[in-house]
């Protein structure tokens, strides 16, 4: 095997053996026994056990990742062949991202074009055979839907600027502005942090929960898991910054800005389709003021 200090003589990357698939595949067993555990308060040290596991899962990301970039900037080992093989992999990763939405929408849009279902009778029942759900009787599972001119309308420009500053700090990059990319960083972390906590504030004041009512479950899974989306894009653009901080990223070998200018590009995307289909198209009945 290579030594792993000493740039290959072809354009390809043998990896070197690593104890992080290992470390992580436990850390995350660890992390899901103790999470099951504590949300079926199986036994007293389940929080300690979920907190271990998390501990271990970020601990193994960010030395595998730092591994990762140790091999691109200090050992060489990122040629052009690698970096096609990196690319495709990352457009992969986002066609299975593109697929967990997929699954959300279908939930959502099999209930609402097909409110009053003959073969789905207690759901058509549940909803009041209608899209948006009737109010619910007791005024507790489902009172209404969101105002989606109101705060989803705030937090769809916040992601579009965000776009747009992620895009002026690429370009910035190209053109060897290193002043510019930290700015465009800094900007599109700050959105991105702002849209969390108008979407968390959104979520507490929700006139419908995610338990009891289909509504509740699609609206909460589909939103949801892009907020999961928005955070992740978010740790992904802060180590950005902080690479760009240290000089890690040139005008001709930046991929891993790249592929998080790409991943926060599908984050904007996907909440076009959300503002659209759930909030707009799926509004109805006014959310209750008390």
């Amino acid at each position: 095997m290579a030594d792993a200090h000493t740039k290959p003589q072809h354009d390809y990357h043998l990896v070197d053996p690593s104890p992080w698939p290992a470390v992580g595949s436990i850390s995350a067993f660890i992390m899901a026994v103790g999470a099951i555990g504590w949300m079926h308060h199986m036994y007293a040290a389940a929080p300690f056990v979920f907190g271990v596991g998390v501990i271990g899962v970020l601990y193994t990301m960010g030395a595998w990742w730092g591994d990762v970039i140790k091999e691109a900037e200090h050992e060489g080992f990122h040629t052009r062949v690698v970096q096609i093989s990196h690319r495709y992999g990352m457009i992969l990763f986002i066609a299975s991202e593109v697929m967990f939405f997929v699954a959300w929408f279908w939930a959502y849009f099999d209930v609402a074009l097909f409110p009053a279902d003959t073969h789905q009778i207690l759901r058509s029942d549940l909803i009041g055979h209608v899209w948006p759900p009737a109010p619910s009787p007791d005024h507790t599972s489902f009172r209404g839907t969101f105002d989606p001119w109101h705060l989803p309308l705030l937090n769809t420009l916040i992601l579009l600027t965000s776009g747009t500053t992620v895009t002026w700090a690429h370009h910035a990059l190209l053109h060897g502005d290193r002043k510019g990319l930290i700015n465009g960083l800094w900007l599109t972390i700050l959105l991105g942090g702002t849209f969390t906590c108008v979407q968390a504030y959104e979520y507490y004041h929700a006139a419908f929960t995610y338990s009891g009512h289909i509504y509740g479950a699609t609206f909460f899974m589909a939103t949801g898991f892009h907020g999961a989306h928005v955070l992740i894009g978010t740790t992904f653009l802060t180590v950005c910054l902080i690479r760009a901080y240290r000089g890690h990223f040139t005008p001709t070998q930046h991929l891993g800005f790249e592929f998080a200018a790409w991943y926060w590009h599908f984050v904007d995307v996907v909440w076009l389709f959300l503002f659209a289909c759930i909030y707009v198209w799926g509004s109805g009945t006014p959310l209750a003021h008390h």
